[in-house]
């Protein structure tokens, strides 16, 4: 793994295929310095709000704040100097037996709207057993939202190597969060029968992605959060992705109760990655386990506040192996 500290991005990941030939499987840049002007998500370190918030406002504690309008009229991934465009502290560790990095961030009060000064701590460990883990921990000395995550573009076969509608995909959730015309939740959790939301079994990426349904046209496609099934914070199974040439295959567990699903959707094919790799439309997906979006604005959503004297810790493993 590489790793750059302008917004915690994963520059690259190297997985073995059913041979034992590595590849890269994340979509990126060759240089760090390719990440300040490129693509804004790529590998990123995602907060302090993960997703959307309708209009960049909520109430907490009776006082209603104004986020930055970044997505249309919505406020994106903690605003445009969110967590994915700061300069996070690297240190190199060993966990275990198992190398590690911690990057550590201090979000100032006010920073992009948001109250409170939030001390972020985030660990990427590659284990001995083909893992990915990264955990999460973060405080406060403010009642604050806090929904991070991690946007990596990931393509089983190889970064810049076709698209992924020949993934095979399984989502361990039964019911979805349906949006409207802004990605913002209405408020609805549907259930995935009968739809082209069903990935309770595994289901190439590309079989329903195009059907006449009024989610996808909204999504341009699959960008929708998934309701997890589980009752509790503990690790869980949320999704398996396999790809069938490379023999590629990976799980992802996570503490938390969500999981966006995008399918590359907006991908354009303008943006030039490594080795000047042209990414063109849906050639990559993007697993990111989060808190509902615009969770402030809908009380029945798990709640994001964190308060002083809390701590905030989630964690997700990416496990990878080969069939």
């Amino acid at each position: 793994m590489t790793v750059t500290n302008l917004g915690g991005k994963v520059m690259s990941l190297m997985v073995p295929d059913k041979n034992g030939k590595l590849a890269d499987i994340i979509l990126g840049y060759d240089t760090p310095e390719e990440y300040v002007n490129g693509s804004l998500y790529f590998g990123a370190i995602i907060g302090r709000v993960g997703n959307r918030i309708a209009k960049g406002k909520f109430s907490l504690d009776g006082k209603e704040y104004q986020l930055p309008i970044n997505n249309g009229v919505n406020h994106l991934h903690g605003g445009p100097n969110g967590f994915h465009n700061v300069y996070w502290n690297i240190t190199p560790l060993n966990i275990n037996g198992n190398e590690a990095l911690k990057l550590d961030y201090t979000s100032p009060d006010g920073e992009e709207g948001y109250p409170g000064k939030l001390n972020v701590n985030v660990i990427y460990t590659l284990t001995n057993h083909n893992e990915w883990i990264i955990e999460y921990e973060a405080t406060t000395d403010k009642p604050t939202p806090v929904n991070l995550t991690h946007h990596n573009y990931f393509n089983l076969a190889g970064e810049g190597n076709g698209d992924i509608l020949q993934h095979s995909l399984m989502i361990n959730g039964d019911r979805f969060v349906p949006v409207d015309g802004g990605l913002i939740p209405t408020g609805e959790l549907r259930d995935v029968v009968n739809t082209p939301f069903d990935f309770r079994k595994p289901t190439p990426v590309g079989l329903n992605i195009n059907d006449p349904d009024k989610q996808l046209k909204l999504g341009s496609g699959y960008d929708h959060n998934w309701v997890l099934n589980k009752n509790d914070d503990s690790l869980t199974l949320a999704a398996v992705v396999s790809e069938s040439t490379s023999g590629r295959m990976m799980e992802i567990y996570t503490t938390e109760p969500g999981l966006q699903f995008y399918a590359g959707n907006f991908l354009t094919g303008s943006d030039s990655g490594k080795g000047k790799k042209r990414y063109a439309y849906r050639t990559a997906f993007c697993l990111e386990t989060q808190h509902f979006p615009d969770s402030p604005n809908h009380s029945h959503f798990p709640s994001i506040t964190l308060k002083p004297g809390e701590k905030y810790y989630q964690k997700t493993v990416h496990r990878f192996l080969t069939a």
